[in-house]
């Protein structure tokens, strides 16, 4: 916006606060600022309060997920299932490693998965439901499959499915979480794996780490000296940080406050819109006694596509940061040409994508912010 006028405002925006700023400082004036024992801290912490056995931390949201379909097996020709309303790396994960991509449609009542369509799938080595917007996705129906399950939660930390943290026990095998800076809280990059399994674990830690494995040797002879390591398989560098885990450290001490406040400001956008139903449809809600984590709030316009390309240039011309999530997987060139993707096998989310757009969601959004948006998006479909 010209000086003066209305601050932008973005989808998403971190919060980073002067003790967040301090905590990076003090370790980076520490000994070791990688591979040191601030990494141990935060996966313990971020284990806590998710509930989970084990937190393996990685330099991205997608590296966990490539080490997550790693740890679970995948090799060349294995099926790998997810929906097309999703960022890529949820089924590139799979893909990194050889798998066959299989998309399977979204429910139109959760915008999730559809996790009955999807253990219909024969053959699944990999399903990975994603808890898309942050409301929990339904794994119930896939646990039956025989397939491994790797829950992408890049959107869901802080959420409760029946309850329980999404990333405790009761969930996937494997659930990857994303410290984006548009997440519920933030590394600056970075990424987290949850798992009760232990030698799930070890696997994650061991791919993030080049595949090099101490203190476990299997090469016959002796082994006596402290520097001895093994590459025991191919890895990855998806190692994260000291300093970035310092700062996750200290954002994570927030992140209950900023996941209530997201729903706070979901509720007052629901209230300000609810007497335009005909014309915009709001998010799915959690179920009772789940919790929906809110990274973002999507709604979605009747008339479809050029209802939605008015309302994205209105919105971005009133200093409105509004995006779309996602351009379908299956439309991309990658799948669509590598893979001879169907390209009319996806009703569902053809139909979500043509008409959805995500509105500012972030815990610095004032009151009066969600009102002018909400404002905003009158004045636009009134014209």
């Amino acid at each position: 916006m010209s000086a003066g006028g209305p601050a932008f405002l973005p989808y998403g925006r971190q919060e980073v606060d002067a003790g967040d700023v301090a905590a990076v400082a003090e370790a980076l004036r520490g000994d070791l600022i990688t591979q040191g024992p601030v990494v141990e801290r935060f996966e313990r912490a971020f284990a806590e309060y998710v509930g989970a056995r084990h937190a393996v931390a990685f330099s991205s949201g997608t590296a966990a997920l490539h080490g997550a379909a790693h740890a679970v097996g995948v090799g060349p020709g294995d099926r790998c299932v997810t929906a097309p309303i999703t960022f890529a790396a949820s089924m590139n994960c799979g893909v990194y490693l050889g798998g066959t991509p299989i998309f399977s449609d979204i429910d139109p009542a959760t915008w999730c998965l559809d996790p009955h369509a999807a253990a219909a799938i024969e053959d699944a080595r990999m399903i990975v439901p994603v808890s898309f917007a942050g409301l929990p996705a339904d794994l119930e129906p896939l646990r039956a499959t025989g397939a491994r399950i790797v829950e992408d939660a890049a959107h869901a930390l802080g959420a409760l499915r029946d309850g329980r943290p999404v990333g405790g026990p009761g969930g996937a095998d494997v659930t990857c979480f994303s410290l984006h800076p548009v997440k519920a809280m933030t590394t600056g990059e970075g990424g987290m794996a949850t798992t009760e399994d232990d030698e799930l674990a070890e696997r994650l830690r061991t791919f993030r780490t080049h595949g090099i494995r101490r203190g476990a040797a299997t090469t016959p002879g002796p082994h006596d000296g402290a520097w001895y390591y093994e590459q025991q398989e191919l890895g990855f560098n998806y190692r994260i940080t000291d300093f970035q885990c310092a700062l996750g450290l200290r954002q994570l001490e927030r992140l209950e406050g900023w996941v209530l406040r997201r729903n706070a400001l979901a509720e007052q956008y629901r209230e300000l819109l609810a007497d335009d139903a005909e014309r915009v449809a709001l998010p799915p809600a959690a179920p009772a006694g789940s919790r929906h984590a809110h990274h973002l709030f999507v709604v979605h316009f009747a008339g479809g596509a050029p209802v939605r390309r008015r309302l994205f240039d209105g919105l971005r011309a009133a200093g409105i940061g509004v995006q779309v999530h996602y351009i379908p997987l299956h439309r991309m060139p990658y799948y669509r040409d590598t893979w001879d993707v169907p390209q009319d096998a996806f009703g569902h989310s053809d139909a979500y994508y043509a008409g959805a757009l995500s509105l500012p969601m972030f815990p610095g959004l004032t009151e009066d912010d969600v009102v002018r948006v909400v404002d905003d998006v009158r004045r636009l479909l009134d014209e």
